[in-house]
């Protein structure tokens, strides 16, 4: 994979982390960073609640002590508020602003924000041009393949959002109807690589090392962004990286390294998000980590149920103690 350049950004590996509500704030952009992510983007910030100066949104915009560059996601369907929040997210030190027009979910089309745009191309432009002036860092843009099976205009936007001063371009594989069901549609990906000059990224069901090899071979895109798989395998980023320069397998980690990853993503949940916010955060996390470890079930109840910081460290330590005995029993 050879390195992708945004603005005057050289993106070295270019194996992005793809913005999840929820899921993508700092602490878990800075450990995907940390385990070979190239660039990780944030959760998305709304334009209305940004400048209305929500606590909670402003949060998912903090990129303190975060490797660079780094890389602020809005989101919402007024081309000026849109602007400005753009603007205040650049002053607020981001380098590079991602739109949102590929959230599917129920909450943000209703308001004809996400991948609802796409079915209003004239105000796609409208926001493109509106945000690419307001700002002097560069901008890039998320999208689908299109509103449903029959409206795939992908190719078009990208055509557009190349024109009005978009660097780089980032595509799930599925039209909005589709929402996160069925198989990625790849096919169209490589159409709108083929139609503009651009970077794009290919986004959708990249799971494993074979897949994102597999994947850049069928779409010629310049880069991949990985989401829900790096849920609990920040990980998968290094193991990639290894894949497509040595043509062979990463060895997992250990559990050991596993409890190490689990122990620092969990202390830096705490900091950022205090002790009460911290604990709740931590309970999804921990979901995803010891999914597939003997008798992970069984500790995801018993953590569900833990109230505070110091026993949900105590909880974590036992639990992969005796993974780690488990396996020194059986050599």
């Amino acid at each position: 994979m050879k390195p992708i350049t945004i603005g005057k950004h050289i993106i070295e590996k270019p194996l992005f982390l793809a913005p999840m509500a929820g899921v993508t704030d700092r602490p878990f952009r800075m450990m995907c960073k940390k385990l070979g992510a190239g660039l990780a983007v944030s959760e998305m910030v709304g334009a209305n609640s940004f400048l209305h100066g929500s606590d909670k949104t402003h949060r998912r915009a903090n990129h303190d002590g975060e490797t660079k560059p780094t890389s602020v996601q809005i989101v919402g369907a007024d081309p000026k508020k849109l602007a400005l929040t753009a603007k205040g997210n650049q002053d607020l030190g981001a380098d590079i602003i991602d739109i949102n027009m590929g959230c599917p979910a129920k909450k943000i089309c209703n308001t004809l924000a996400g991948s609802a745009l796409m079915k209003d191309e004239t105000l796609v432009a409208d926001i493109l041009e509106s945000v690419v002036k307001a700002v002097d860092i560069p901008v890039t843009l998320k999208i689908r393949t299109g509103w449903d099976k029959e409206n795939r205009n992908g190719v078009k936007i990208a055509k557009m959002a190349e024109d009005l001063g978009i660097q780089a371009l980032a595509v799930h594989g599925r039209t909005r109807s589709c929402m996160f069901k069925g198989e990625a549609e790849y096919e169209t990906i490589r159409a709108i690589k083929e139609a503009v000059k651009i970077p794009v990224i290919a986004n959708g069901d990249i799971t494993s090392p074979e897949k994102a090899q597999q994947v850049l071979l069928q779409t010629k895109a310049d880069g991949i962004m990985i989401g829900r798989a790096a849920q609990g395998s920040p990980w998968l980023f290094r193991e990639i990286s290894h894949y497509f320069n040595h043509g062979e397998h990463l060895n997992p980690p250990t559990v050991e390294e596993i409890k190490a990853i689990l122990s620092e993503h969990l202390a830096e949940l705490y900091a950022f998000y205090g002790p009460e916010r911290g604990v709740l955060i931590a309970r999804k996390h921990v979901s995803w980590y010891s999914k597939g470890q003997r008798c992970g079930g069984q500790f995801r109840q018993h953590f569900y149920q833990i109230q505070n910081v110091e026993d949900q460290v105590k909880a974590v330590e036992d639990f992969f103690n005796e993974l780690i005995a488990y396996d020194e029993r059986r050599t």
